[in-house]
């Protein structure tokens, strides 16, 4: 097991769903622009994050089922901004909205550019095996489908998904 430096398990459980319908927006606040860009292509994920005024470096181990070693850091925003330069594949772009229901919070990514059209809610669990509220707006889990991986639609965009 890993573990960081204040006793906690590095491990990010987490489940993707399509959305049902909009009815999620008068729930939400305003959304905060992310732009995330991928600085390698194979293996784990590498990946620097702009989140409003915020930078970000995260590492993400390969997933198993729901589960994945993951590594977050704050960088300074001016680093992050810089190390978009180096990103390897296409800047992903969306905005995220946060929903508190229950003991869980809901997020929810409005992709935008080539992804445009894609909304994704994702809530993170301590165990594979926790219950949660569904929501109404909750429609189809793509948890297992790589295609809704942030990385993978940063070199196989939403707007080719119906392209041969």
């Amino acid at each position: 097991m890993i573990f960081n430096s204040v006793g906690e398990m590095n491990i990010e459980i987490e489940r993707k769903f399509l959305m049902a319908d909009d009815s999620w927006r008068a729930e939400a606040g305003e959304g905060v622009h992310y732009a995330q860009g991928y600085l390698n292509k194979k293996g784990n994920t590498v990946r620097v994050r702009v989140a409003g005024e915020k930078g970000y470096l995260t590492i993400k181990s390969k997933t198993q089922s729901f589960t994945r070693l993951e590594f977050e850091y704050q960088i300074p925003l001016g680093d992050a901004n810089a190390m978009l330069e180096l990103s390897q594949t296409p800047i992903v772009e969306k905005y995220r909205y946060k929903i508190k229901r229950g003991n869980h919070t809901w997020e929810i990514d409005e992709f935008l550019g080539d992804n445009k059209g894609l909304i994704v809610a994702e809530i993170e669990l301590q165990s594979e095996q926790e219950a949660f509220e569904m929501p109404e707006w909750i429609g189809f889990e793509v948890t297992a489908d790589k295609r809704y991986y942030n990385s993978h639609l940063a070199e196989n965009p939403y707007k080719n998904w119906g392209k041969v």
